[in-house]
């Protein structure tokens, strides 16, 4: 069956973190100057507004805790139909606490999502060549 639903677009500010998200790896901007991560990345550093930017991999085993989260029972966008109700969650990382990741919350009945939820990060194959960071409770 085709992927409904949108696949996010890379451009030149996100391109190493959909390639890393692809190969089942989390890559995350980094500001040279400062030393913050930046997430989403973009053309400069969120804190101090340098364009001196690197990306370093944070590895395929990523665990963190719900930070915020909503849940959704109707699609907000065609191909969500099939997936109500929808967890959508902000993810505080446990090894970079500063870095928070918006991703759904996968196979988890609503009722037991919480705030502080221990959670790990999976991949979603969206289509052959292009997969999606998501979320299982740990």
């Amino acid at each position: 069956m085709e992927y409904q639903k949108p696949i996010p677009v890379k451009t030149q500010d996100n391109t190493p973190y959909w390639d890393g998200a692809d190969r089942h790896e989390l890559i995350l901007q980094k500001c040279n100057s400062c030393q913050e991560y930046s997430h989403p990345p973009g053309p400069s550093c969120a804190k101090c507004g340098s364009t001196e930017l690197s990306w370093e991999s944070q590895g395929s085993d990523i665990n963190g805790k719900v930070y915020s989260y909503i849940i959704s029972y109707r699609p907000f966008l065609p191909g969500f139909q099939d997936d109500l109700p929808l967890i959508i969650a902000i993810v505080e990382l446990d090894k970079l606490p500063n870095v928070k990741l918006i991703g759904n919350i996968l196979q988890c009945p609503t009722e037991d999502v919480q705030i502080g939820m221990p959670v790990k990060m999976i991949w979603k194959e969206m289509t052959e060549d292009r997969s999606l960071p998501q979320w299982i409770q740990a």
